[in-house]
């Protein structure tokens, strides 16, 4: 596996050793042992989550606070999305940056984002599957969530606006300055 650092502190893209021959491909997904050696911390996935969405869903930004934070590590089956996560953590000196990855099922790419970040992805294939492990139990009273064009943030989702749907709580989340965090 290749393991690729971003500007955001923990928050690594992952890729596999993947084997093809004329019969198809095979890959590791997930290893505890390798990724723990990765990633230089220990974390256990105690749950995983899948969408199915359409070309211009965006979901996101989305994170949880205190006790029930989760780190996540995502990827897509099927489709191609951007993949976005951003710095929620007060006192970082990268508060409020974010990285952006194209996640695909050619590329297999892997984005890890721990604790204390926010995340969200676009999708930009005509449909997208999109899973991911995360090391905590979702917490209904411990969600929160930045509006995902918030100007502090500036994300570039490749998409205009108007090519994009989001759902209706999405629309009415909070700017930055204003997120539970």
């Amino acid at each position: 596996m290749k393991v690729t650092e971003t500007n955001l502190k923990g928050c690594v893209i992952i890729e596999p050793e993947v084997f093809e021959d004329e019969r198809g491909y095979f890959f590791e997904s997930f290893n505890v042992s390798k990724f723990e050696k990765l990633i230089s911390q220990s974390v256990n996935f105690v749950q995983d989550n899948q969408s199915f969405s359409k070309k211009g869903v965006l979901r996101g930004i989305h994170y949880q606070i205190g006790e029930h934070a989760q780190a996540k590590l995502v990827r897509v089956v099927q489709g191609k999305v951007i993949d976005v996560a951003v710095d929620l953590i007060k006192g970082s000196t990268t508060f409020g940056q974010y990285i952006a990855v194209e996640l695909s099922a050619e590329n297999k790419k892997q984005l890890f984002i721990p604790r204390g970040f926010g995340h969200g992805f676009v999708v930009l294939s005509d449909t997208a599957e999109f899973f991911y492990k995360c090391d905590n139990y979702y917490h209904k009273e411990s969600e929160g969530g930045v509006i995902y064009n918030d100007p502090q943030i500036n994300i570039d989702w490749g998409l205009s606006d108007n090519k994009i749907s989001v759902s209706e709580k999405d629309a009415s989340l909070p700017k930055l300055k204003d997120a539970r965090l």
